[in-house]
C-alpha cells in the first residue's frame, strides 16, 4: 500500500494570532474557515504529537459558526473573536471532562468554568479543547511528544498546550506553572511561553497543587501574539486572594512600543551552572559577546545556593495537602514519582514550612545590589536542549523556577523578587528548538521586540525550529522587561519581574564560536534609574 501523503497545512495557519484576530474582525476570513483549518491540522499531527486529552471537532465548529452569526448582525465581537484556544486538562470547563493528567478523576465533567474559561468565552476565544497535562501537574508524563521529534520530551507539565501551537494546531493555548511547568515545554518545544507574576491571572477553576507557587502562564509563536491571550486574562477575583482589585496592564500596547531607554543587562550564572553542556555555556558567551557593553557579568548572592530546596519543601508541603484526596482515594494508583513526593511532603516539619515561606525576603535583599546597576537578568532558561527519552519532562538537574528558586528537572530559572526587580530570561536551541520565558506583571514586552527586530534586520533568513534543523546559523532573540509599580502587601512581595531574554541558535554553535571564548564585558559602574 502507498504510503498517505501529508497534507499541506492551510496558509492561514501561517499567520500570528494578532493577524489571524485582525482579520476575523475585518471579515476577512470567517472563524468557521480557521477552526477547520486547526482540525485539519490536528488530524494529520495528533497522531504523532498526541497533544490533546479531549477534543471534540462537532464542538468546535458550532463555536465557530455561532461566533460568525454573532458577527453578521453588526453587534460587537470580543478581542479573541474566533481565535482558538487550548485549555491544559487541569483547568475547569463547563460539560467538558476535565481529568487533571490522572485516572482517578476519568470522566470527571465540572459544572462550572474556570475563572479563565470566562474572560476566553466573554472574549468571543473558540475553547478548542482540552491538552494533555503530566499527572496532576507534576512530574510523571502524559503521552505527549515533542513536536519536532517524538523521540523527545516535550518538557512538563503543560506538554499538551506547549506541543499543540509548536505543531500549528491552535495558535494560543493556556497553561501552568507550579515549578517550571510554562517555560520547560515552551523552550523545548520551541514556542514563546510567558509565566505572569503570581497573582496576575487568576487561579480559581484550577487544579491546586501549590498554592504559595501556582501560577497561570500563556503559549503562543510570537511575544505580541503571548501578549494579546495574557490581557485578557489578567484580572481580580475575589475567589483568589493572590489576586488584587487593579486595572491589567495594557500588555499588547507595551509590546508593539519602543522601549524608553536602552537597558542594562547583567548575566548570572545559575547554582546549576556546572550542569549545564558545553553548547549552552557557548550560547550564552555569544549572546554576552553581541550584547558588548549592554551587559555585564554579575555573582548570585550565596543564599541563593538554598534557594531551590527551599522552594521544593513549599511544593511538596502543599502538595502533601492539595493532593490528600487523591492519595486517599486511591494512592495506588498514582505514579511512584506522586507517592514519593507526597510522602516528603508530609515529612516536612511545620516549622520548616513556615521558615521557607519567609526565604523570599532573604533573596531580594541578595538580588538589590544587583538590580541597582542593571534592568535584567540575563540567565539560561534550560540546562540543554529536549533531551531524547520520553520518561521524564527534563534533563535530571537542579534548576529553578516559581516564586523563589526551585530544584525541579526542569529547564528555567526564577527568582522571588520585589515589585521594582527587572528580570530577563534566556534560552538556547541546538539538537531542539528552546524559547520559553517568565516574564513579569506589567510593562515589559516593547524591549523584545525592540531586539528581535534587530536581530531580524541583522540576519535575515528562515528560522527554522525543527530537531536537527538545517540551514544557515542564525541567532534571533527576545527580552522583557519589568516595569510595574510597586505593591503592597505581603503576598505580592514576589510580583517582580520575571521577563525573558532568549534566544535560539539554528545550525552548529561550534561553528558560530570557533574563534574560542566570547569575554564578557567589564562591570559597569552602579546606576538607578
Amino acid at each position: 500500500m502507498a504510503a498517505r501523503k501529508p497534507v499541506v497545512p492551510s496558509p492561514i495557519l501561517g499567520l500570528s494570532a494578532v493577524e489571524l484576530r485582525d482579520r476575523l474582525a475585518r471579515g476577512a476570513l470567517r472563524a468557521v474557515d480557521l477552526a477547520q483549518a486547526c482540525l485539519d491540522q490536528i488530524a494529520e499531527q495528533e497522531p504523532r504529537v498526541q497533544a490533546w486529552a479531549w477534543l471534540d471537532g462537532e464542538h468546535v465548529i458550532n463555536q465557530a459558526k455561532a461566533l460568525d452569526a454573532h458577527r453578521a448582525t453588526g453587534r460587537a465581537i470580543g478581542p479573541l473573536h474566533g481565535l482558538p484556544v487550548g485549555l491544559k486538562d487541569v483547568i475547569d470547563t463547563v460539560r467538558i471532562p476535565t481529568s487533571n493528567g490522572t485516572v482517578l478523576d476519568a470522566g470527571r465533567v465540572p459544572t462550572a468554568d474556570a475563572f479563565v474559561v470566562q474572560r476566553l468565552k466573554s472574549a468571543g476565544a473558540i475553547i478548542m479543547g482540552k491538552t494533555v497535562s503530566t499527572e496532576l501537574a507534576f512530574l510523571s508524563p502524559g503521552k505527549t511528544r515533542n513536536p519536532h521529534n517524538p523521540e523527545h520530551t516535550p518538557g512538563g507539565s503543560s506538554s499538551g498546550s506547549a506541543a499543540a501551537v509548536a505543531a500549528g494546531m491552535v495558535p494560543l493555548a493556556i497553561g501552568t506553572q507550579t515549578g517550571g511547568s510554562v517555560i520547560r515545554p515552551a523552550a523545548y518545544c520551541g514556542v514563546v511561553g510567558f509565566k505572569p507574576s503570581y497573582g496576575s491571572i487568576p487561579r480559581t477553576g484550577i487544579l491546586a497543587q501549590s498554592p504559595s507557587l501556582d501560577t497561570v502562564g500563556v503559549f503562543a509563536r510570537g511575544i505580541e501574539d503571548a501578549a494579546l491571550l495574557a490581557e485578557i486574562l489578567f484580572g481580580h477575583d475575589p475567589a483568589d486572594r493572590a489576586t488584587d482589585a487593579m486595572p491589567p496592564p495594557r500588555l499588547l500596547d507595551t509590546a508593539r512600543a519602543a522601549p524608553p531607554v536602552t537597558p542594562m543587562l547583567a548575566f548570572v550564572r545559575p547554582p546549576e551552572w556546572d550542569t549545564a553542556t558545553e553548547q549552552t555555556r557557548l550560547a550564552m558567551q555569544e549572546l554576552t559577546g553581541e550584547l558588548g557593553d549592554q551587559c555585564f557579568e554579575a555573582l548570585l548572592p550565596n543564599a541563593f545556593g538554598e534557594a531551590a530546596a527551599i522552594r521544593e519543601r513549599i511544593n511538596h508541603a502543599e502538595m502533601a495537602k492539595c493532593y490528600f484526596a487523591y492519595e486517599r482515594r486511591g494512592r495506588e494508583l498514582l505514579s511512584e514519582i506522586m507517592r514519593g513526593a507526597l510522602d516528603t511532603g508530609k515529612a516536612v516539619p511545620a516549622r520548616d514550612y513556615i521558615a521557607a515561606l519567609d526565604w523570599p525576603d532573604i533573596l531580594n535583599a541578595g538580588l538589590a545590589e544587583i538590580f541597582d546597576r542593571c534592568d535584567a537578568i540575563i540567565t539560561p532558561a534550560t540546562p540543554s536542549a529536549a533531551p531524547q527519552g520520553l520518561s521524564g519532562t527534563a534533563v535530571p538537574s537542579s534548576t529553578g523556577c516559581g516564586r523563589c528558586a526551585e530544584r525541579l528537572p526542569s529547564p528555567c530559572r526564577c527568582w522571588w523578587m520585589t515589585p521594582e526587580c527587572r528580570w530577563v530570561y534566556s534560552w538556547w536551541d541546538g539538537a531542539a528548538t528552546m524559547r520559553g520565558c517568565c516574564a513579569p506583571r506589567a510593562g515589559f514586552l516593547n524591549v523584545s521586540q525592540a531586539l528581535e527586530k534587530d536581530r531580524e534586520q541583522d540576519h535575515e533568513g528562515p528560522d527554522h525550529g525543527a530537531v536537527g534543523g538545517g540551514g544557515a546559523d542564525r541567532l534571533s532573540w527576545h527580552s522583557y522587561l519589568e516595569g510595574s509599580p510597586p505593591r503592597s502587601g505581603r503576598r505580592h512581595r514576589d510580583h517582580a519581574c520575571a521577563g525573558l531574554l532568549g534566544f535560539h541558535h539554528v545550525g552548529r554553535p561550534q561553528d558560530a564560536l570557533a574563534s574560542g571564548r566570547v569575554p564578557l564585558p567589564h562591570r559597569p559602574p552602579s546606576r538607578r534609574r
